[in-house]
C-alpha cells in the first residue's frame, strides 16, 4: 500500500520565532487522516524544528542539498550535516531550484545519488511550464526530467524515492489544473515508471501533487486514484489550513 503523504515546503519564510509559533500551532491540530505529515523549513530553522517536534508525529525535511559530501562549497549544506541534525528527507529539484538556480537534470541525479548514498528519502520534483502544456508537450518533458535524473537508478532505489510533479504553468500564474489534469499526468508518470522499473515498483511509489493544493480543492485531488499526496507550498504557512490538507484524505 502507497503512503500518503502531505508535505509543506515553507520556502524562504520564517525567521526562528515564526518558525516556533507556526509549530506551536501545528502541535495543537488533530490529525484525523493517516497521511504521514512532512515540514520543510529554512536551513538556519531545521534544529529548533527538529527539537520541538521530536516526539511529534510530523518530520523535518531539508528542501535542498550539495551533491558533495564536503569541501570549498561556500553557502552549501551536504548530506551528512543534514543527518547529523535528525533530518533524513530532502527536496531535490524543485521547480524555483530549476528555474531560479538553474539546477539542472544532471546536477539533480548527483545530488539524487548524494542522498540515497546516505541513507536518505528524496522528494524528487519535476513538471512543465505553460509553454510546455500548450504545445501539448507536457509528458515528453516530464518524462525527460524523470529519465535523465532519475533511471540510472536501481528498481531498489525508489523505495527511498518520492515523486512530486508540479505544473508550473498553474502555480501563480492564475491558470488552473483541474483534477483531472492531475490524475492524467500521474498516472502517465506511473506507467512510464512501470515500463522502465515494474509494475510493483511503479504500484509502490508515492506521487504527491505540486499545484496549489488548497483546504477547498484538496479533497477531490486526493480522491484520484493515482494522487498520493501533496507538496503544499503557501498554504503550509498557516496551521489550520495544512492540517484541512492533511485530513483531507
Amino acid at each position: 500500500m502507497r503512503k500518503q503523504i502531505v508535505a509543506g515546503n515553507w520556502k524562504m519564510n520564517n525567521d526562528l520565532a515564526q518558525t516556533q509559533a507556526l509549530i506551536s500551532d501545528l502541535k495543537k491540530q488533530n490529525q484525523t487522516s493517516d497521511a504521514e505529515v512532512m515540514i520543510a523549513p529554512a536551513f538556519t530553522n531545521l534544529w529548533s524544528a527538529f527539537e520541538s517536534l521530536r516526539q511529534q508525529p510530523i518530520e523535518v525535511v531539508a528542501q535542498n542539498m550539495h551533491f558533495a559530501s564536503n569541501g570549498a562549497y561556500t553557502g552549501e549544506v551536504c548530506a551528512a550535516m543534514l543527518k547529523s541534525i535528525g533530518v533524513s528527507t530532502v527536496i531535490l529539484g524543485h521547480s524555483e531550484r530549476r528555474a531560479y538556480f538553474n539546477e539542472t537534470d544532471e546536477l539533480l541525479a548527483k545530488k539524487v545519488d548524494a542522498a540515497l548514498a546516505n541513507d536518505m528519502r528524496v522528494i524528487f520534483c519535476f513538471g512543465e511550464e505553460l509553454a510546455d502544456r500548450k504545445s501539448g508537450n507536457q509528458e515528453q518533458v516530464v518524462k525527460s526530467q524523470i529519465k535523465n535524473a532519475l533511471f540510472h537508478l536501481e528498481a531498489s532505489a525508489f523505495k527511498q524515492i518520492i515523486l512530486a510533479y508540479e505544473p508550473v504553468w498553474a502555480i501563480g500564474t492564475g491558470e488552473t489544473a483541474s483534477p483531472e489534469q492531475a490524475q492524467d499526468m500521474h498516472a502517465f508518470i506511473r506507467k512510464t515508471l512501470s515500463d522502465k522499473c515494474s509494475s510493483a515498483v511503479a504500484d509502490g511509489v508515492s506521487i504527491l501533487y505540486g499545484g496549489s493544493v488548497k483546504p477547498d480543492n484538496a479533497k477531490e485531488i486526493f480522491s484520484k486514484p493515482d494522487v498520493d499526496g501533496g507538496l503544499i507550498g503557501g498554504a503550509s504557512l498557516k496551521a489550520e489550513d495544512f492540517f484541512a490538507i492533511v485530513n483531507a484524505f
